[in-house]
């Protein structure tokens, strides 16, 4: 996959090689009267974000905005780093994600629990982002970023609350980070392939399902995936989502049957042999060999995902 990938004349993909894969996040690059660069994803991505700009024939002094889809850290852990090398960026972000921002203490707490002894490795160091460069967007505010264009901000909830989605109002496209899910491009020789992200802590799918009609609405021309890469077929990927939830939420929905003294752990590994048969089963019925290197991501989306739907439930029994 080509590290950079021209989307529009205007719009440019850099892959940031989040978890150290390619093809993995995509940070998008906007350029009119004021550049923007979307989804700084995670410290170490920096480096490679700073080579992409390079490439294409922008240095980090040029960049005036940079936007947070969310704050989970594959997506916003590199903001206060990549700031230090973009001297008049200021960060756009939703209100209940930027606190989080200034003070990342909770975020990392957090992403330790999920990630254990690889945190360091994939996302250290997360940099505070100073208060007074933190842009807060409103649902339904606007930035005017050239002549007749405008970013717009959507609230997104389902994948987080702190989420919002942004259209481009001369592309009619959309960058909706996780909020309907991830792109799994690995398979673009077999079949467009999308999935649901349901990790923890916010996960609700009756606001994730809510998110994709405001989506749906808006008549998006294509959909900017943070994982990874543009979809041209809107129609295809919303429905998507509306097809494989269900599914989640029926292989999560079988752990409220087992003795409430089952681990934590016991629960989530369940839920992922279950989604992983499922996804499996239809990838191989679609051509897609049981060597094909997507089954390694879908192994740890599969398990984040099952978590998230762990947590959800648990917290409904509660």
């Amino acid at each position: 996959m080509e590290e950079n990938k021209k989307l529009h004349d205007s719009i440019s993909i850099i892959d940031s090689y989040d978890l150290q894969r390619e093809g993995r996040t995509s940070t998008y690059v906007i350029r009119d009267q004021k550049n923007v660069l979307l989804e700084p994803s995670a410290s170490p991505s920096v480096p490679h974000i700073l080579k992409g700009l390079s490439k294409i024939g922008l240095s980090p002094e040029d960049i005036d905005l940079i936007i947070v889809t969310h704050i989970h850290l594959d997506h916003a852990g590199g903001a206060g780093l990549l700031l230090k090398s973009c001297p008049k960026a200021k960060v756009a972000v939703h209100p209940k994600g930027a606190k989080h921002l200034s003070n990342p203490s909770r975020l990392i707490a957090g992403a330790k629990l999920v990630y254990g002894s690889e945190f360091d490795e994939l996302f250290d160091p997360v940099l505070p982002v100073p208060e007074e460069r933190l842009l807060i967007m409103e649902n339904g505010s606007t930035l005017s970023i050239g002549e007749d264009r405008e970013l717009q901000f959507f609230d997104s909830p389902g994948h987080a609350a702190h989420h919002f989605s942004v259209r481009d109002t001369l592309t009619e496209g959309i960058f909706t980070g996780d909020t309907i899910g991830i792109f799994y491009q690995e398979l673009a020789e077999h079949l467009p392939f999308y999935l649901p992200s349901t990790s923890p802590n916010q996960f609700d799918p009756e606001a994730m399902l809510q998110s994709a009609r405001m989506i749906r609405e808006k008549n998006p021309r294509a959909i900017y995936f943070s994982h990874f890469g543009a979809s041209f077929s809107p129609d295809k990927a919303l429905a998507s989502l509306e097809e494989w939830l269900p599914e989640f939420l029926e292989a999560a929905s079988r752990t409220l049957l087992k003795p409430a003294s089952m681990e934590a752990e016991d629960k989530v590994q369940e839920v992922k042999g279950a989604l992983f048969e499922k996804v499996s089963q239809y990838l191989k019925k679609h051509g897609v060999p049981d060597s094909h290197p997507v089954y390694d991501i879908l192994e740890l989306d599969l398990s984040v995902c099952s978590m998230g739907l762990i947590d959800y439930f648990s917290k409904r029994r509660s």
